[in-house]
Parts: structure tokens; C-alpha cells; sequence
């Protein structure tokens, strides 16, 4: 059939259009708004790295939108952990690019928590349409005269024939000396797809406690809870089992709205993999975190000799996929 014969505009059932936000911390704040007429709709921030703060399945938020709301980057406080004032955290935020977790000072240098990429506007981008999905481009660039200057090229495809968002990104070195290359996907599952009801799945060969209070709660990694008052986070740090072309997968299912989502990537791109365990009340975020590091802190990795470089010229790339499932029986099939 010929679906076209029956719209007036493409947008009545599919495509990518551009909104501006008024009010509050997100005043003028710009977001491409992509729907793919079978189940998705997904936000990307033109003034956050192009990261995706909402994503929605049919209907139904699959993020964690955090007590901040949306904030524009013009209130980013790079003390510290000034990170979480602005910190909308969303479906996914982007960590690097040259300093992931804990605030240190490293090699001269003091780093903020997660790094400041996340706070930083897009400076060009582009939205194509294609028969088989929409395509986003965006560049965001973290440059500093007489320092470091790292390049993010985003590619975007939110599919038309399947429930799939892609995400591909390059970080090239234009700087002139080597540069610390750190880059974690803070992907933050929020309620209704998380709740006590949810079962997650991280196929693995191991996990070990990020410290001695998450130790203490280890048997219970993978259950979730309810929310609770003055909960403390724990994280876990899992070696990913991966499938014969190194791809690692971990998900979560709910089947009180039949709702689950599927996280993979290459594992040799993106050795490391963090959960994030938050059940706090009002701050009851699952967080899924492949990247190319933990969140210890720049300093740690450097002296454990696990940090990341790119020389000058240098590039690197990584992939992730986010696959949404109304089935079960799919997604165990998937996991």
C-alpha cells in the first residue's frame, strides 16, 4: 500500500523537526525531535553534545529525567562535582572526553566530574532522510588555545524498519601533542521501564564492586528495587560476555508494560562496562554505562596503567545500539 496517498505532510507519520524549549534553566535550549512512526520518538540536544534526553516507546518514557530538568549548558559549573547541578542526565549523556568520573587533578590538570562534553553546544549539524531512517550529524568540538583540542563527529540513525536508535561517534586528535581519550555512555533508565518489576540482564564472566559498600550488596546487583529513602548508590564493573564478533549486550524488561530495551556495542572498542545502581526516591536511575574507562577518575587510570591516548591526527570510533522490544519472547531471543 501506498502509505504516501494518505498523509498531507511526511511529518504526520515519521521524520525529524526542530523545537526551542521557554522557561527556566532550558530557555532557548534547541532539541531535534525525530519520530519513526512505529514506535520511537527521540530528543537529541543541540546544546548537550547531541545527547539523547528523552527517548520514548510507544509513549512510554524509557529514560530517567533528573530532578534539574533541562538545563542549558550556560549553567554548567565545572567545580567539582558542580556536574550534577546540570546534570538532566537523560537517556544517555555523553562522559569525556578527557576525564570520566571522579573530580582529580591529573598531570597538572583539575578535572571535573564526567568531563565537560556533555556542556557543550553542537556547533554544526545536519538531518538527512533516507527510505530506511533519519540520519544526524553533529560535530562538538573541545578545544582550548594552547591546550588539548578533541573533536566529536555524531552520527546519528533512528531506523524506519525497526525500533533501533545507532548511535556512531569519531573523536579525532587536531591538537599537536598526545591527548588522554576517555568516553562513557551514560545511558539512565528511569520509571516506568525501570521499576521493582524489571529484570536485568548483563551476560557475563564476572563483576567485581566499584568499593567496600557496593561489596557488601553484591548479591543483589541485578535485582531492582523499590524506591527507598537515603538509598546509597553502588557500581559494578562487568566483564561482558560477547558473541563470536565481540559484541557485548545487556538489557532490562518489564513486563508490567511489556517494554525492554537491548544496549550493544564492540567490546574492543568499549572494553569496560559500569552498572550504576541508584533506588533512591526521586533519584531512581539504573545507569548502563559501556566506555572505553571506569568512572574513577582520570589519576586511577593513568597509575593503573589503563588510560587511553590519541597521538595527534589520531581518531578513534565507537558504536552503540539501543533496540526496543514489545515482546518478550524477542528480547530474550536477542539478549
Amino acid at each position: 500500500m501506498n502509505y504516501k496517498d494518505y498523509v498531507g505532510h511526511p511529518l504526520q507519520t515519521k521524520g525529524a523537526e526542530i523545537v526551542s524549549l521557554h522557561g527556566g534553566r532550558g530557555d532557548n535550549m534547541k532539541y531535534i525531535i525525530v519520530r519513526n512512526g512505529i514506535g520511537l520518538t527521540a530528543w537529541i540536544s543541540l546544546d548537550r553534545c547531541a545527547d539523547l534526553t528523552r527517548v520514548e516507546y510507544h509513549g512510554l518514557n524509557m529514560g530517567y529525567f533528573s530532578p534539574c530538568g533541562n538545563v542549558s549548558s550556560q549553567y554548567y559549573d565545572c567545580n567539582g562535582d558542580g556536574f550534577l547541578k546540570s546534570f538532566t542526565a537523560g537517556f544517555f549523556t555523553t562522559a569525556g572526553l578527557r576525564a570520566v568520573g571522579t573530580p582529580c587533578i591529573d598531570d597538572g590538570e583539575t578535572l571535573p566530574l564526567h568531563g565537560t562534553i556533555s556542556n557543550t553546544p553542537v556547533e554544526s549539524y545536519s538531518i538527512k532522510e533516507e527510505d530506511d531512517g533519519i540520519f544526524i550529524n553533529a560535530a562538538v568540538r573541545d578545544c582550548v588555545i594552547f591546550g588539548p583540542k578533541l573533536i566529536l563527529q555524531r552520527t546519528y540513525k533512528i531506523s524506519y524498519d525497526n525500533n533501533r536508535i545507532s548511535v556512531r561517534d569519531t573523536v579525532f586528535n587536531d591538537g599537536d601533542k598526545i591527548s588522554p581519550y576517555m568516553i562513557l555512555y551514560h545511558c539512565n533508565i528511569g520509571y516506568p521501564l525501570l521499576s521493582e518489576k524489571s529484570v536485568l540482564n548483563i551476560p557475563n564472566s564476572g563483576y567485581i564492586s566499584r568499593n567496600k559498600f557496593a561489596e557488601e550488596h553484591k548479591q543483589t546487583a541485578l535485582l531492582m528495587e523499590p524506591p527507598q529513602a537515603g538509598y546509597i548508590e553502588r557500581c559494578y564493573y562487568f566483564d561482558v560476555k560477547t558473541n563470536n564478533n565481540n559484541i557485548a549486550k545487556a538489557g532490562i524488561y518489564n513486563e508490567d508494560i511489556s517494554s525492554g530495551l537491548i544496549i550493544s556495542y564492540n567490546k574492543s572498542q568499549l572494553p569496560y562496562f559500569t552498572e550504576w545502581k541508584m533506588m533512591g526516591k526521586k533519584d531512581y536511575v539504573l545507569g548502563l554505562e559501556p566506555g572505553n574507562c571506569t568512572p574513577d577518575g582520570r589519576d586511577v587510570l593513568r597509575k593503573e596503567n589503563r588510560l587511553k591516548f590519541l597521538e595527534p591526527e589520531e581518531s578513534f570510533v565507537t558504536s552503540v545500539n539501543f533496540d526496543f522490544y514489545s515482546n518478550i519472547k524477542d528480547y530474550e531471543r536477542d539478549i
